[in-house]
């Protein structure tokens, strides 16, 4: 699914936090955000895409998920924290080329022809990747090998990059063809933006091969690049990007430009980024996989840059002063599901040092609530989703914000503002609060009472703000007449 991920290390953020965040952009599905108990979690999975059943380890750990309402296209649940505070977030669609898919072609589900043969199953993918392995690692690289030798084992019928974070670590991890695979450790100082294309533009193959410090990856890798000519660069330092990803003109118009927005807003005067002699362009096909911003990152700050559609550029969709609007693929979408941002917290011990702050529906018109993963259950105002909507849960309410903001943008979005304001103030002061009271207790059995508290909050600034752009969206309907009109 076309997504877009933004990856801190823990020496850019204001705090010391390593945070992976990823918008989950599907064609409007419907998500909810749920516990998985271990006694909940199967011990055979059997997936409905590749049709391919796999054993799974006994004693998996409790885990958080965003899963689709309706599963009759699978699971799909997205990311979360497990019991051991290990956070994963899958998957980024990203792209590849007819040389890599030629060389190693993807594991596709082949449904038998004829009376007496057997179905084909397929290979995994994102509909998989979370149930099959969060709920079985105790680390950032533990998540990277688990997952590679899955991959290796069973192949993949798409292309996916998945993030990792532990206390320690921040790890991607991006496949190649049907089942090869890379990985790297993001250092500590950097920001890694991913927009739907293959992302890594650095490798050690030494490392890989040797201390594996800082890479990781399938254990031919070399081998099958040098076999097939996949490397492409000149004399220069191996390059992924180049020798498993795309370089199309489809690029230019939905990948390329949102890599462009968020190196532009991380680094503002470290780079030239308009006009003729620009260092990169909305096209560059060469905008780093990583940058070390120009100022430290909050959470906000992450919540902010996946909520954007080229604001203070040409291509801002709903500024007066726009020459291009709405030629490029913004990140802030409208068909985004969930967003979630999976923070670790350096100054907490283990079981506060997690906190995984989510959004409903698109970015641009819904507020990020920070909440404690480490609990039993979620509210029922996040986890009690139907496919009718309701104002009843934050789905469904952040979704009906969003649609009524969206063809009244200059006259609701202040509306939007304030209520993103009040419950990213309010979050942190009840994540304040209860932080300091299991602290000073040592106790660290208030996570529930906290979340229901957080959640009321956020019911309670869903419901105002919902008011106030449907009272806008009334006056600005197009049937409207006042006998002053005449």
């Amino acid at each position: 699914m076309p997504c877009t991920t933004l990856l801190v290390g823990k020496k850019a953020s204001n705090d010391g936090s390593s945070m992976i965040a990823r918008t989950n952009d599907t064609h409007f599905g419907v998500k909810k955000m749920i516990v998985v108990e271990p006694k909940k979690q199967p011990r055979k999975y059997t997936s409905v895409i590749g049709h391919l059943t796999i054993e799974l380890p006994e004693e998996p750990l409790r885990y958080t998920a965003c899963p689709n309402v309706d599963l009759k296209n699978g699971l799909w649940a997205v990311g979360g924290f497990n019991a051991a505070g290990v956070s994963m977030t899958a998957t980024e669609t990203i792209t590849t080329n007819p040389r890599v898919l030629a060389a190693d072609p993807m594991v596709e589900y082949k449904k038998a022809e004829k009376r007496g043969q057997k179905d084909v199953p397929g290979g995994i993918g994102e509909e998989d990747l979370v149930v099959l392995v969060l709920p079985y690692i105790h680390s950032a690289r533990e998540g990277v090998l688990r997952l590679g030798k899955l991959l290796e084992e069973y192949g993949t019928y798409e292309s996916n990059g998945i993030a990792f974070n532990d206390r320690d670590e921040v790890w991607w991890f991006e496949t190649i063809g049907g089942h090869h695979w890379i990985a790297a450790r993001v250092r500590d100082e950097e920001v890694v933006v991913m927009p739907n294309q293959f992302g890594l533009d650095r490798f050690d193959f030494a490392d890989a091969y040797g201390k594996q410090k800082d890479y990781l990856c399938s254990a031919d890798l070399k081998e099958f690049v040098a076999a097939n000519h996949l490397d492409l660069n000149q004399g220069k330092e191996f390059n992924p990007r180049l020798a498993f990803g795309s370089h199309s003109l489809h690029d230019h118009v939905y990948n390329t430009p949102r890599a462009w927005y968020m190196g532009r807003s991380l680094c503002p005067t470290g780079y030239k980024w308009d006009g003729p002699d620009a260092d990169f362009t909305p096209v560059s096909d060469d905008i780093p996989w990583s940058f070390i911003p120009e100022r430290k990152l909050a959470a906000e700050d992450v919540a902010q840059i996946l909520s954007s559609h080229y604001e203070d550029t040409p291509y801002d969709p709903f500024a007066k002063f726009a020459e291009k609007p709405g030629i490029l693929r913004p990140i802030g979408i409208s068909r985004t599901d969930v967003t979630t941002i999976n923070q670790i917290r350096p100054d907490m011990p283990d079981e506060l040092a997690a906190v995984e702050w989510l959004c409903f529906a698109s970015t641009t018109y819904s507020a990020f609530l920070p909440l404690y993963p480490h609990v039993s259950k979620m509210p029922k105002y996040l986890s009690e989703v139907t496919m009718d909507c309701s104002t009843e849960n934050l789905f469904w309410a952040s979704r009906l914000i969003g649609a009524l903001t969206d063809p009244h943008y200059g006259h609701a979005i202040m509306e939007v503002g304030r209520y993103k304001e009040a419950v990213a103030v309010r979050g942190r002061q009840i994540i304040r609060e209860y932080d300091q009271k299991m602290l000073a207790s040592g106790k660290y059995d208030l996570f529930e009472e906290a979340n229901e508290k957080l959640a009321q909050m956020a019911k309670e600034e869903t419901t105002k703000c919902l008011n106030a752009v449907l009272s806008v969206a009334c006056e600005k309907m197009k049937n409207g007449f006042d006998r002053s009109d005449n």
